[in-house]
Order: C-alpha cells, then sequence, then structure tokens
C-alpha cells in the first residue's frame, strides 16, 4: 500500500511538473537568456528547499519575463522569482504573504 502511494504521488508531480512546462508559450521560453535550469540552482540558493510549483511568466519587475518558483520548506512555502533575461533575484518572500 506504502509502495502504491508513493508511486502515485511521484506520477502526479510528474504530471504537474510537465503541466507547467507544456503551458509556458515557447515565444516566452525563447526570450528567456537564463534557462530554467540555471533558474531553479539560482532560486534554490536564495531559499533552499522543494521546489513544488515553477512557471515562466511575463509580469512586472526585472525585465518583464520572470521564472516563479514556489519553494517549500518545512512548513513554510517561499516565492522565489528570478528574472529569465538577467538571472537576477526578484523575489523571496513567504508565499501569499501580503507585500503592498
Amino acid at each position: 500500500m506504502k509502495k502504491s502511494l508513493a508511486i502515485l504521488a511521484v506520477v502526479a508531480l510528474a504530471a504537474t511538473t510537465f503541466a507547467a512546462t507544456a503551458a509556458t508559450p515557447s515565444a516566452l521560453v525563447k526570450q528567456a537568456k537564463v534557462k530554467m535550469p540555471e533558474a531553479r540552482e539560482i532560486a534554490l540558493k536564495a531559499y533552499p528547499g522543494k521546489i513544488v510549483k515553477e512557471e515562466l511568466e511575463q509580469e512586472k519587475g526585472g525585465s518583464g519575463l520572470r521564472y516563479s518558483f514556489d519553494i517549500a520548506n518545512g512548513k513554510v512555502t517561499h516565492e522565489v522569482g528570478v528574472d529569465a533575461k538577467t538571472g537576477e533575484l526578484l523575489e523571496n518572500s513567504v508565499e501569499g504573504a501580503d507585500n503592498d
């Protein structure tokens, strides 16, 4: 039973990661000078943990093109933003916190 649950969890995580990657418009990927693996390294140096969500998006700040990562560490999840054109760290804050 435990083995089945572990396999199911791995499959669900893989499907989620694939869906996030597949949904990224290729035009955004082409604009990114920093590729996803490098952006992951930058994000994990800023906040070590497990990446539970990642996406490439157009958003205010930096060059306007950023990778956004939700990184879980214990009971805390941080949103870490990395500029997709420069590799600059744009954000490292508790996910869901009001940052106005």
